[in-house]
């Protein structure tokens, strides 16, 4: 049950409110500012009709010392009719609404009701707002390697700017994400985001998502469409994949971002629009200019600050945190218990390359989180796909999966690190075993148990040429 603080000197005043009021609200009461004050303090309401005028303190006295207390809370100001003129200088000074007496029924229940629920919508949108910015906050980016520290110093110093971004990293490697990092961490946090992937809307319909048009400008075109130019307003706009625009789109956004202006496709009206623009691709957009496919005035303008993403076999420290987050996000969606990894088959997906990056990487731990009946990941829930794409057999996960054994592992490795350094050394016996660090006499045992010779001839050689 919602709560009310009356703040009023007249008891019939008061009386009326408990008579009207106390099925749907808790009430409480003042007989002046500073009892009101005080009460305010001790009740934490959700709503306060407060008396302009009242002894001792005044009603805008008191409104005063309350948003000093509490910016947000909703605050009703008491007023008779000759007292209308004050009433509104109360809301310039804070108040959100105030009520004539006498009061009318249902004027009152109508008004108690709006504002409670418009200040409840307001506390929820600013509570999505936070849990937004802490979702694409820089610091949930994933990762303690040297360049994921980097990349979180730039998006600090890049982010509250209004300057173009350039990023540029695989597939997979989290270029959206930085993305939002950047414009939730700016001042235009509470702007739209507007994302458009360049790759996935045919040419056709691109220019048109993008700068809109006006009822008629084409067959189909029944009503106007905003495009998202305009729709991200002081805000943000995110073109993914922007080596896939064609040289005429690309000639129009470099224009709107030299102007800071368009015109709906079909329109004649000049739309001005603040609107930071973030890239981000996968191609390198310098060997795009030489052949000709990008614009080289349209890279020097987005190319202002380049953020480059690597991808994960090249950090790989951060492999473990990530498998981590992503079991504990599982778990969360699902609402699963959550899954542990055993250390053998976190070295096995420590050793993978990873070509998809963290988006292939998610997509695997959902796939094995849902298939496992186990509470911990093992060797035995990871795919074989998984292993025939490793670049070399694992031994440790041979081994561990009873695959191979030891013994056979150790040969296996024997075999191939002499085979590189007889291929090599041109396999020349004596500059091998320096190379292996063993004697001539214990390379050419180990040669003879494993079979090894000279692929050209056959033989092997023992002096030197």
């Amino acid at each position: 049950m919602k709560k009310i603080l009356v703040i009023d000197d007249e008891m019939s005043v008061q009386e009326s409110f408990r008579n009207i009021l106390k099925r749907e609200y808790a009430l409480a009461f003042a007989s002046n500012g500073a009892e009101g004050i005080q009460r305010f303090r001790e009740v934490s309401p959700d709503l306060i009709l407060l008396d302009l005028i009242m002894p001792e303190m005044d009603g805008m006295t008191a409104l005063k010392r309350l948003r000093e207390i509490d910016a947000n809370v909703p605050i009703i100001m008491l007023t008779a009719a000759r007292t209308i003129k004050t009433a509104v200088e109360a809301m310039k000074a804070g108040a959100d609404d105030y009520l004539t007496k006498p009061f009318e029924l249902e004027e009152i229940k109508w008004l108690l009701a709006k504002t409670i629920s418009n200040r409840d919508l307001e506390r929820e949108v600013q509570a999505l707002r936070t849990e937004i910015s802490k979702r694409y906050g820089y610091e949930n980016i994933i990762g303690n390697s040297r360049p994921m520290q980097e990349l979180f110093e730039k998006i600090k110093h890049v982010a509250d700017t209004k300057t173009t971004v350039l990023i540029l990293g695989e597939s997979g490697t989290g270029k959206e994400l930085v993305a939002k990092a950047l414009h939730y961490n700016s001042g235009r946090r509470n702007a739209p985001f507007m994302a458009i992937n360049c790759a996935a809307i045919p040419e056709t319909l691109l220019e048109t998502e993008l700068f809109g048009h006006e009822r008629g400008a084409f067959t189909d075109a029944q009503t106007r469409r905003i495009g998202r130019f305009e729709q991200a307003h002081r805000g943000t706009l995110f073109l993914d994949e922007v080596a896939e625009l064609s040289l005429p789109c690309q000639a129009k956004i470099l224009r709107v971002l030299e102007e800071r202006r368009f015109m709906r496709i079909g329109g004649s009206e000049t739309i001005e629009v603040d609107v930071r623009v973030i890239a981000a691709t996968n191609k390198d957009l310098e060997e795009e200019i030489r052949k000709g496919r990008f614009r080289e005035d349209l890279y020097y303008r987005i190319n202002v600050i380049p953020i480059v993403l690597q991808p994960l076999r090249n950090r790989r420290e951060d492999i473990p945190l990530l498998i981590k987050h992503f079991l504990d996000k599982k778990a969360r969606e699902e609402a699963l218990p959550p899954k542990s990894i055993a250390p053998e088959a976190m070295e096995v997906l420590c050793q993978y390359d990873w070509p998809g990056n963290a988006r292939e990487m998610e997509n695997l731990i959902e796939q094995m989180v849902t298939l496992s009946s186990s509470d911990r990941i093992d060797l035995n829930d990871i795919p074989p796909t998984l292993r025939k794409r490793l670049n070399q057999p694992n031994p440790n996960w041979m081994i561990l999966s009873g695959e191979i054994t030891l013994e056979q592992a150790v040969e296996r490795l024997e075999r191939q690190m002499i085979s590189e350094a007889l291929r090599r050394c041109n396999y020349v016996q004596t500059r091998a075993a320096q190379m292996l660090g063993i004697s001539r006499r214990q390379l050419k045992y180990k040669m003879d148990a494993l079979g090894l010779t000279d692929p050209k001839n056959g033989s092997k050689k023992d002096d030197e040429e």
